[in-house]
C-alpha cells in the first residue's frame, strides 16, 4: 500500500464515526491514516469477500496519475478541476499537474465537510493554486459558478470525475455530466472512471455487502455505460478500457481482469 504521505491529526469531534465512509474506506485501501475503526472493518470485510480490492484502489490512482500527467502535459492544460475529489492521498492531482507545469491551478470540490476540512489542511502552503471547497454533484451549476471564481473558465479545463459517478443513479449521473461538461469551454478535457461489473460472484456479493454497511451505495454499471459518458467528446487513445491498459507506464501491468475501466475525451 501507499501510506507515506502525513495526513494532518484526526481531531474531529463532531465526526459520526459509527457508520463507515466512503472516503475514508477509500483512504484505508490506499494505506493512507484518515480512517477510523468502523472504515477499516468495513474494508477489511471488503478484502476478505474480494481481495483484490487494494489493487483496484491502487489501479484507480496510478490511472488518475497518468491521466493527469497527460493532461497537464500532452495535452498542455495548465487548470483542474477535481468533483468528488476525497481525502489526500499520494499524488494528488495538484502535485502531479504542478511538478509537469508550476503554473497549474487545481480546484478540489466534494460534498463532505470531513473530506474538505482535511483537503484544505493539506493544501496549506500552497500560495493559491490549489483550493479545496464544499460542493454537491447534484448541483453541477453551483460547482461550475464556484469555479469560475478560481478558475478561468473562457479557457481549457480539465474536469476530472474519479470514481464518483457510480455513487449516481442513472437518472441523475448522465445529466449531471452533461450539464458540467457543456459549462466548459472548447479544448477542455473529461477525465473519468469507475467501477463496472465484472461478472466475478465475489466482487459483486462485496458490493453488495458494502453498500449494506451504510456506507453511500456504489451503483456498478457495465463498461459500455461508463462508456456513455463521453458522448459527444473525442476520446484520446486507447478509449474507454480497463484502467491498467489506459497509457500503461514502463513496466506497469497493462490488461488486466480489475473491475475498473476509465478513459480522457476532448471536448471539440
Amino acid at each position: 500500500m501507499t501510506g507515506d504521505f502525513l495526513p494532518p491529526p484526526l481531531d474531529d469531534d463532531d465526526t459520526d464515526t459509527t457508520v463507515p465512509h466512503s472516503a475514508r474506506i477509500w483512504n484505508y485501501w490506499l494505506g493512507g491514516r484518515l480512517n477510523y475503526p468502523v472504515d477499516r472493518a468495513a474494508g477489511e470485510a471488503y478484502q476478505q469477500a474480494y481481495p483484490q480490492i487494494v489493487d483496484v484502489a491502487l489501479a484507480s490512482r496510478a490511472f488518475q496519475t497518468r491521466a493527469v500527467r497527460y493532461l497537464a502535459g500532452e495535452a498542455g492544460l495548465t487548470q483542474f478541476l477535481d468533483v468528488g475529489a476525497g481525502l489526500p492521498a499520494v499524488e494528488n492531482t495538484h502535485e502531479i499537474a504542478q511538478g509537469i507545469e508550476p503554473s497549474a491551478r487545481v480546484l478540489y470540490v466534494d460534498h463532505d465537510p470531513f473530506v474538505v476540512k482535511h483537503g484544505r489542511a493539506y493544501l496549506a502552503g500552497t500560495a493559491g493554486s490549489a483550493d479545496f471547497i464544499e460542493g454537491d454533484l447534484y448541483q453541477p451549476a453551483a460547482i461550475l459558478s464556484a469555479a469560475a471564481r478560481s478558475l478561468d473558465l473562457t479557457r481549457p479545463v480539465a474536469l476530472l470525475l474519479m470514481g464518483v459517478m457510480g455513487h449516481m443513479t442513472e437518472a441523475d449521473a448522465y445529466p449531471i455530466v452533461t450539464q458540467l461538461v457543456a459549462g466548459l469551454p472548447a479544448g477542455s478535457y473529461l477525465a473519468l472512471q469507475d467501477g463496472t461489473s465484472s461478472g466475478t460472484e465475489a466482487f459483486d456479493e462485496a458490493q453488495d455487502e458494502y453498500d449494506d454497511t451504510g456506507a453511500l451505495p456504489y451503483h456498478l454499471r457495465r463498461p459500455e455505460q461508463v462508456a456513455a459518458f463521453f458522448g459527444g467528446l473525442d476520446l484520446v487513445e486507447p478509449g474507454v478500457v480497463p484502467l491498467q491498459q489506459w497509457r500503461p507506464d514502463p513496466g506497469q501491468p497493462g490488461p488486466g481482469d480489475l473491475p475498473n475501466v476509465g478513459g480522457v475525451g476532448r471536448k471539440a
